[in-house]
Order: structure tokens, then sequence, then C-alpha cells
């Protein structure tokens, strides 16, 4: 299966402590940490219902959020500037006309899938929110790490990231007990381009009028 995939190799380690801490780490084909991988883990808990996507420096902070079907996430803008936050995709399509500092409501995601966001006003601003069914969800640090605090079990796992260009994630299954301090999945992602910015209808149009006046 791992081969069909093709791709540049990734690697994924869980280990459960005495303390009941599971880390999944997830590695590039040079071995390297690989930030901003989503990990979700099918397994029995009660995901937060609230969550952050900031806006600093004109990017979204953090790049990639993870949250579980239902979450509210506010999207306050720390930026001196304002913002036009928008997303177009399936799951979730809204627009948080210009403003600066917090809506006074947050927006509540409610179908699984991949919500790509923008800003109408900055064109390189792309963020991405994952959102999943399953109760346990991190997104993997600057050492390629995501932590989890779970019981011993036999979990399905699903693995994504900004750089995989497949429509679905990959799926997997982990068996975490204290007598199995390592388990090593081996999955492959994309070495190719992110994924695409969404499409900014509002630069479009402008695009079109600077075009009229011109001709």
């Amino acid at each position: 299966m791992f081969r069909q995939l093709g791709w540049l190799a990734a690697g994924v380690m869980a280990a459960l402590t005495a303390q009941a801490e599971v880390r999944v780490q997830v590695v590039d084909g040079q071995g390297q940490p690989l930030a901003d991988a989503v990990v979700s883990i099918q397994a029995p808990g009660t995901p937060a219902s609230t969550a952050v996507m900031d806006q600093v420096g004109k990017q979204f902070v953090p790049r990639v959020l993870a949250v579980s079907t239902g979450t509210a996430v506010a999207f306050p803008n720390r930026d001196d500037i304002r913002h036009h936050v928008y997303s177009f995709s399936e799951p979730k399509r809204f627009e948080l006309r210009l403003y600066h500092g917090t809506p006074s409501q947050p927006v509540q995601f409610d179908s699984p899938g991949l919500v790509v966001l923008g800003c109408n006003i900055h064109d390189w601003m792309v963020g991405y929110i994952y959102v999943s069914a399953d109760p346990w969800l991190a997104v993997t640090d600057a050492q390629g790490i995501a932590r989890f605090a779970l019981l011993a079990g036999d979990y399905p796992l699903t693995l994504w990231h900004p750089d995989w260009p497949q429509p679905q994630p990959w799926q997997g299954r982990a068996a975490l007990s204290a007598n199995t301090p390592a388990l090593p999945l081996a999955v492959r992602i994309s070495a190719a381009a992110p994924a695409a910015a969404p499409s900014n209808p509002f630069a479009e149009a402008f695009q079109r009028t600077l075009q009229q006046h011109a001709d």
C-alpha cells in the first residue's frame, strides 16, 4: 500500500508513557521533522468546543488549525490594519467583512473536511482549518511532534498535511500500550506544491475592473 502512494517518505512514531501521553512524530523523506501535519485519533474522548485562528503580521496563526466538528472558532485580528476573512470551501463557506479586533460571534464548523482560508485584501494570506469527527486532534510542532493524552488501545489514526495533494488523508491504525513504547508507521506524503490558495472573487473582480478601465 505504501509503495503505491509513491511519494516522499514520512514516518510516524507513537509512544505511550506511564502518564498516558501519546507522542506522534512525523518526519519527511530526509528524516527531518515535518511541522503543520494534522494527526487525528479515533478514541473515546470529549473534544474542545472552542478554538482560535489568529491574524498576526498579515498571516493566519496558526497556519494549520485542527478542530472537531461543532467547534466554534474565533478569528481575532491583532494587526493594526483590517482584514477580510473568507472561505469558499464546501465544508464551511463564510465571510468576515473588513474588521480589526475580534468579531462578536465565532464561526462554527459543523461539517468535516478541509476549509481553506483567505483574505481578500492580502492574497498571500492562506490558512487551513482541518475539521474532523474524531475527538482527538493535534498539529505537529517544529519538531514534527503531536501530543495526546490517551488510554492504551488500538485506534484508527489519520494523517494530513497541506502538501498532500490527494483529496483524502492517509489512514491507518495505532496500537498503543505500555508494553509497546514505539510503534512505527510508514506513510508517504507529496513533495509537490502546497494546496492552492482559495480563489479570490474579490481580487478577480478588481482585476476585471482595472482591465475595463485600461481598455
